[in-house]
């Protein structure tokens, strides 16, 4: 009987740790969208600040007239700089070599400004969460619904 007791109170145990792991997580989560979403909307009453459909946002640092934007299918060379929205660093190619990737194979707010950018522009990018990497997050670099901002530098289109 006691290794019954012993057994029903250890699985208890487990299930309320398990409950409250997930509690945490979500309310991390609901942190970061609450924050992200409070800053895109004080971000898009700057001036200067674009707002697309999508809820993306950026401003032109640096503004180029050449040629057309790429594609989706398009491969092209960027340097960038990635932060969350309380300055942590966690990518950037500054410093190194140009990253080099298709205009497809990023996440969703990189397709859709590479698509407007002009080869020799350089934006700063405000990324909410849906066009990032969402309630997933990535590793334990990008948490769960963080609103990501990038410095853009769109270098070439690779042939």
């Amino acid at each position: 009987m006691n290794r019954i007791l012993v057994r029903i109170l250890s699985f208890s145990v487990v299930l309320i740790l398990m409950v409250s792991l997930n509690s945490c997580s979500k309310d991390n989560g609901s942190a970061n969208r609450a924050a992200g979403e409070k800053f895109l909307e004080e971000n898009g009453k700057r001036a200067g600040v674009i707002t697309t459909a999508s809820g993306l946002q950026y401003e032109i640092l640096v503004a180029s007239s050449a040629g057309t934007p790429p594609n989706s299918s398009t491969k092209v060379k960027v340097h960038y700089r990635g932060t969350l929205i309380d300055g942590t660093e966690f990518d950037s190619s500054i410093g190194g070599a140009p990253a080099e990737f298709y205009v497809s194979n990023v996440i969703k707010g990189w397709t859709e400004v590479l698509k407007l950018m002009l080869v020799g522009a350089k934006w700063k990018v405000y990324i909410p969460y849906s066009l990032g990497y969402g309630a997933e997050g990535l590793g334990d670099k990008i948490p769960p619904y963080s609103m990501l901002i990038f410095e853009i530098e769109l270098l070439g289109i690779v042939n």
